[in-house]
């Protein structure tokens, strides 16, 4: 609204303008209490599938899993419970083929975790650049992967036959007497191992190749025009940008190793892990305590223990990852 008033010591006219009235906000259409609570939950249930499978395959069994690891159960009368508290835990940490699991746990998956990073780290590095062909040797990459492990393992048991085994013919072929892979401790570790090594590798190099390939390429062009080499690129460029892709796939291959069944079962086709448990790992005292010799509450109780050792290796990994974070932007 506006007004016009004349002011008498100049005779000019002064146009007033009001301040508009507040626009009024439209009203919502009122709806019932039920309409309003079932529009507030509906986003839920597009995130309600994970959480039920998750629910039903993932937690239930795990505190069902702790349940009975307090009981004694039989495989043969599992309605049979006793209650046992800790009786289970304390069974376990007396056995000494337990610290023998644990122990080979331990070294195969030193044996085949540090082999099998460095070998995709470097396998990664060379599929980065451009060579001709390189979706082809990517896909190649995946292919242990894909390959049954009852297939790999039974190829492998094959190379690694004590009499007509491939690995020992070449071994002979430069005068080394034929090792017997199947029941030497070292040996046999090596041998499993390996299998291990070839299945993983390659999903590992396109873990890395994939961290790579994010790291900026200005980066590689400033250390270029400094004058470093290939090498030293590596060395401070490429290995500071994957250190998030590598803490990852540490512990994944961590989580892996200490899971390891399958390879260590189809070896020799033994769940005690070889004749001298020389190979045993925690994933085969599991198996044989509960489907060997019927035990399941013990079974349940090596379960949980496992479960907690996983939790303290990646905790401490980690640990070890924010320190050196920490370290260096402190520098």
């Amino acid at each position: 609204m506006t007004s016009v008033l004349s002011t008498p010591p100049k005779g000019r006219p002064v146009t007033l303008t009001a301040p508009a009235p507040p626009a009024v906000p439209a009203r919502k259409p009122h709806l019932p209490p039920g309409r309003r609570a079932l529009r507030a939950l509906s986003p839920y249930t597009y995130i309600a599938p994970f959480f039920l499978l998750f629910g039903a395959f993932g937690l239930f069994p795990l505190i069902y899993t702790a349940f009975i690891s307090l009981y004694r159960i039989e495989l043969q009368t599992p309605g049979d419970m006793e209650w046992r508290g800790f009786g289970n835990y304390t069974a376990i940490f007396t056995d000494p083929f337990f610290w023998g699991a644990l122990r080979n746990t331990f070294t195969l998956g030193v044996l085949s975790t540090v082999p099998q990073l460095m070998i995709a780290l470097g396998l990664a590095h060379l599929l980065n650049y451009k060579l001709r062909g390189r979706t082809f040797f990517r896909t190649m990459m995946l292919m242990p992967y894909a390959t049954s492990v009852a297939a790999a393992t039974l190829v492998f048991a094959q190379l690694f036959g004590h009499d007509f085994g491939l690995i020992n013919y070449v071994i002979g072929l430069v005068g080394v007497s034929p090792v017997d892979w199947q029941t030497g401790t070292l040996a046999s570790q090596i041998a499993i191992s390996c299998i291990v090594v070839w299945r993983w590798t390659g999903y590992n190099a396109l873990i890395f190749l994939a961290g790579m390939q994010s790291i900026p390429s200005d980066l590689y062009e400033a250390a270029e025009m400094d004058g470093a080499s290939r090498w030293r690129q590596f060395l401070h460029v490429t290995l500071p940008g994957l250190r998030p892709t590598i803490v990852f796939s540490v512990i994944m291959s961590t989580i892996g190793a200490t899971q390891l069944f399958g390879e260590p079962l189809l070896f020799e086709g033994n769940p005690g892990g070889g004749i001298t448990h020389q190979y045993q790992t925690l994933g085969l005292y599991m198996y044989e305590q509960g489907w060997s010799f019927f035990h399941l509450g013990r079974a349940a109780a090596i379960a949980w223990v496992m479960f907690l050792l996983i939790l303290l290796l990646v905790g401490a990994n980690a640990l070890l990852a924010r320190r050196r974070l920490a370290k260096e932007a402190g520098r």
